[in-house]
């Protein structure tokens, strides 16, 4: 069968810059390299034409020489796919940039495997997570919560170490303690957990009965979480070393308490500042008058409401808001005049006759907008 366009083969143009050049090849490489296809004939004709044209055109002198005159200019120039030692002069040179090659050859990484650990090392216990719901209150002044949930602890027959009693650990055959083994393919050699100790570097003789080897134990277990005042909704309250307890005597991770805050009745929040919304009467607001408001913490305040006052506005009380480091927010209250929709026959007639005195506007204009802004 003729030969393909190296160009062509890789599906870039004549013109392609040597990082395209890399890229086309690396796509091809992984989909067609044999692991991926074991027993496939025509993938593995494919990867090698690919690495074939990714020999000549990766390489700038033998380039050249295919540009100006073919198959015949590259003719004893190591073209060819039982060449690969020298195509890959530097096996970094291609994937070095690209460490996701593992993971799709192998399903792991070289650089992974290695940071797992070996000699006895250990690594942490996971990370648990719990979710709550607290009132609105409790949210802005901080409280405490008692939850219960099950964790993995330390089996207090082996002490966390797995290992049933009178007997220990030694080095994995297998590894030789390195907690990862080396697997070779033609030009790749990752490295990769080693499935016989799982990373660790080394083997239980005899495991212990009561965890099977594990070192932990399933346990419920019940604490004391402290809410701080002026959390918000969504946050999270860390609390180290009581999530699941480490393999073979390894340390714990953390809880981590997502709060979710349940809605108040009347009040919200903006950042540190308190808002709620007051009715006063028409009168109120036309004279002016003294009302006692209800804070969020149950104590009564005593607000001023000056006399005219337009529905809607906010009256600031200060420091009764959401306490945060150093500093308390601010209270806003937002003050609502009620209309009646019933009067008496007295209360028509003064109305009535406060519209004779005041005057009436039958012709009203329109309030200018950054007049409804303010």
């Amino acid at each position: 069968m003729a030969k393909r366009d190296y160009y062509e083969v890789l599906g870039v143009q004549k013109g392609a810059s040597k990082d395209d050049i890399k890229k086309a090849y690396r796509k091809l490489a992984i989909q067609y390299h044999p692991d991926k296809n074991p027993g496939n004939k025509e993938a593995e004709e494919k990867f090698k034409e690919a690495t074939e044209a990714y020999e000549i055109l990766g390489d700038d002198q033998k380039r050249q020489a295919y540009d100006q005159f073919g198959f015949a200019g590259v003719e004893g120039m190591g073209a060819g796919p039982q060449d690969y030692s020298q195509t890959f002069r530097g096996f970094e040179d291609i994937f070095g940039d690209f460490s996701g090659i593992f993971d799709t050859f192998f399903g792991g990484s070289a650089s992974g495997a290695g940071a797992r650990r070996g000699s006895g090392g250990s690594r942490q216990g996971a990370n648990l997570r719990y979710d709550i719901e607290i009132p609105f209150k409790d949210a802005v002044f901080g409280t405490k919560v008692e939850i219960q949930y099950s964790r993995n602890d330390s089996c207090p027959a082996c002490k966390g170490s797995g290992a049933a009693g009178g007997t220990g650990k030694k080095v994995c055959p297998t590894c030789q303690g390195s907690g990862q083994v080396r697997r070779s393919s033609g030009f790749f050699s990752v490295a990769s957990t080693c499935p016989s100790c799982g990373g660790e570097g080394y083997i239980i003789e005899k495991p212990c009965q009561e965890c099977g080897g594990s070192g932990t134990q399933k346990k419920r277990q019940k604490i004391m979480v402290t809410i701080p005042p002026g959390v918000e909704n969504g946050k999270r309250v860390v609390i180290p070393r009581q999530g699941d307890a480490g393999p073979s005597g390894a340390p714990p991770g953390d809880l981590y308490v997502f709060i979710r805050v349940k809605a108040h009745e009347y009040f919200e929040r903006q950042n540190e500042d308190l808002y709620c919304a007051v009715p006063i009467s028409v009168t109120q607001a036309a004279l002016g008058a003294d009302i006692q408001v209800n804070a969020l913490d149950g104590k009564t305040i005593k607000v001023k409401v000056p006399a005219g006052i337009q529905n809607g506005k906010l009256l600031r009380i200060r420091d009764e808001g959401v306490p945060v480091p150093g500093r308390r927010g601010n209270l806003y209250i937002k003050l609502m005049v009620q209309v009646p929709t019933k009067l008496s026959k007295r209360g028509r007639e003064l109305m009535e006759e406060l519209a004779r005195v005041e005057g009436e506007n039958s012709a009203p204009k329109p309030i200018p907008l950054e007049e409804l802004a303010e």
